[in-house]
């Protein structure tokens, strides 16, 4: 599973500054994940080949005894129990203050690991610079500039060099699903129906789940493991501290994952909130499967409202199988498995060359790229790039010029004739080197 590193510290020493540094850099993969708090982001980013969460937090004033920065200094607090590790920012052109030191006394007393960071020091001696930090008794302090990139991937090697690269959901090899939603909606009744026991706490109050709950189970002798994840609530209605951190546990369980079962209220709206959920697991490129809870009960006008109301608002998530269950009863929990098998094997699919590229030819016969002025863009062959999601690659010449509406079309083309069901595909176009071929036809 991805790290977590925390960035803390007093006010305006650059956090949001290192934070957009660490998820927008070039090498990184880029996803800056609004937080539940006008404070907070949540983002993450890469060095190499290890990627990492990072949580930009609110300003600490850890001497403050009440109002807005008090709450903020608590929520720090829970970021920094939650983290794997804390970048800990001061500001070389003001130098220690009395706040830095009372952070400073909290972070000794930690057991995760902590650096030290000197924020602002370009143009500056960074030994003369890191020197009065040394007072803090956090180890060697790394001086950076977050502006200018200075000594930032440096200090993310150090950082993420205890931590091993694994990528727990591609090496899965039995479907590994969340079980994900806004508070309240049946997650943990479903995850007890799909056990067929009381594994999970369920009872109706909204936010029982605190962390992700990791179980293996069986089911007609296939292994499964499924994640019981918190609910996610839009950052107006959540109030609870360890509650608006649970947002890191339920991303790093999407990303964990090979399918996520998106469970949804049949007797609510369909909200911003669930659109954004559905949204982040798109982009992250999971399978999907869509379960609509409290189907029981409901009359019919009401059910074909539902459905239409579900059409509307979530369009983007076609490729997905929707289901209509009572958790509660226990009525159409046993249909998920038929679709969360599907959608794991799409994803995992593996596509051989020859195919692809037959299959790219037969979508160009059929509707060629439209001309970019005198240049036609050539596609010639296609490979498979990857899995989870499945990933084409398509080489040729002058691809820059193909539009977002063939992109789109060419995706639909492959899950229409490789038959993917449940899973989203990503093309990648990737230009010949070859001199000598046409640039245009």
């Amino acid at each position: 599973m991805k790290p977590t590193v925390a960035l803390v510290g007093r006010p305006n020493v650059g956090k949001s500054t290192l934070f957009n540094r660490l998820t927008k850099t070039r090498d990184a993969l880029v996803a800056d994940i609004p937080g539940l708090t006008r404070d907070r982001h949540y983002g993450h980013g890469r060095v190499g080949n290890k990627p990492y969460f990072v949580v930009d937090t609110g300003g600490f004033e850890p001497v403050v005894q009440d109002g807005i920065m008090h709450e903020m200094a608590r929520q720090t607090l829970q970021a920094v129990d939650e983290a794997d590790c804390v970048v800990f920012i001061v500001d070389a052109r003001i130098g220690i203050t009395p706040q830095d030191k009372v952070i400073a006394n909290h972070l000794r007393q930690i057991s995760q690991p902590v650096w030290l960071v000197v924020n602002k020091s370009e143009g500056m001696q960074q030994s003369i610079v890191a020197a009065e930090f040394y007072e803090l008794g956090l180890g060697d302090p790394l001086a950076i500039s977050a502006s200018h990139g200075e000594g930032v991937k440096h200090l993310m090697e150090l950082v993420l060099e205890p931590f091993e690269v694994v990528d727990d959901a591609t090496l899965s090899d039995h479907p590994k699903f969340a079980v994900v939603g806004r508070p309240n909606v049946g997650k943990s009744t479903l995850v007890n129906a799909i056990l067929g026991e009381e594994r999970v706490i369920a009872f109706d109050q909204p936010g029982t789940t605190r962390d992700s709950i990791y179980i293996e189970f069986e089911r007609d002798s296939r292994p499964y493991t499924v994640v019981d994840t918190a609910g996610v609530r839009r950052r107006g209605k959540v109030t609870e501290v360890i509650e608006k951190f649970s947002v890191v546990k339920t991303m790093q369980a999407i990303e964990d994952c090979n399918v996520v079962v998106l469970v949804l209220d049949a007797r609510q709206d369909v909200s911003e909130q669930d659109a954004t959920i559905a949204g982040f697991v798109l982009e992250t490129g999971r399978a999907l499967v869509v379960a609509v809870n409290k189907w029981e009960g409901l009359d019919v006008a009401v059910r074909d409202q539902v459905k239409r109301d579900i059409g509307r608002k979530l369009n983007f998530l076609e490729f997905a199988k929707f289901h209509f269950i009572s958790a509660l009863q226990g009525k159409g929990v046993g249909d998920l498995f038929d679709s969360i098998d599907t959608a794991y094997k799409a994803a995992m699919v593996k596509l051989p060359t020859p195919k692809l590229t037959r299959a790219l030819q037969l979508a160009v016969e059929k509707q060629q790229p439209p001309r970019a002025g005198a240049v036609r863009p050539k596609l010639r062959y296609a490979h498979q790039g990857g899995v989870n999601p499945p990933v084409v690659v398509v080489h040729g010449n002058a691809l820059e010029h193909i539009p977002d509406s063939y992109w789109r079309y060419l995706e639909h083309t492959f899950v229409k004739m490789f038959k993917l069901q449940g899973t989203p595909l990503r093309v990648q176009f990737k230009r010949s080197d070859n001199p000598f071929d046409s640039q245009s036809g």
